[in-house]
């Protein structure tokens, strides 16, 4: 049933009715500057691109938890940043790979993998116990599903 007050509009009128109700200035908008003479689209990608990069960086600072780098020789530096792409990309794994993870926090699943403990249990017949401790619902999933229980 639609209104009697949009029965007597004519279409440009009610367009332009809906227009008011939804434009009300604060839409926002953005602008990519740039000293090379790029095509929208390129300008658009190396922004989208930009942007990944920060959310990764973010993510190491705060989520991985690197120390600040700027008091670290160089070779540290390098060394730091580099283990923590190693645990993002093995965390991204294990999302990609474990659906009932795949829209977990980085913090999170961080925080259950450091609480679980391992304890090797060596026998005088050299035969190894693994001894696994500390098992909440995320690394039993990733212990379970790798295979890592011997």
């Amino acid at each position: 049933m639609t209104s009697p007050k949009l029965e007597k509009l004519s279409d440009e009128e009610a367009i332009e009715l809906l227009k008011s109700s939804i434009i009300n200035g604060r839409e926002g908008f953005f602008c990519l500057k740039s000293n090379k003479d790029l095509t929208l689209e390129n300008a658009l990608e190396i922004y989208r691109e930009k942007d990944s990069i920060e959310k990764i960086f973010d993510s190491l600072k705060n989520e991985i938890q690197i120390k600040p780098l700027r008091v670290w020789s160089e070779d540290s530096m390098y060394g730091t940043i580099l283990l923590g792409f190693i645990a993002q990309l093995f965390i991204s794994l294990m999302r990609y790979e474990f659906e009932e993870i795949k829209h977990r926090s980085t913090k999170f699943i961080k925080k259950s993998l450091k609480n679980l403990t391992l304890t090797i249990k060596f026998v005088k017949n050299r035969v190894k116990n693994y001894i696994f401790a500390n098992f909440d619902k995320i690394n039993s999933l990733i212990v379970t599903k790798m295979g890592t229980i011997p």
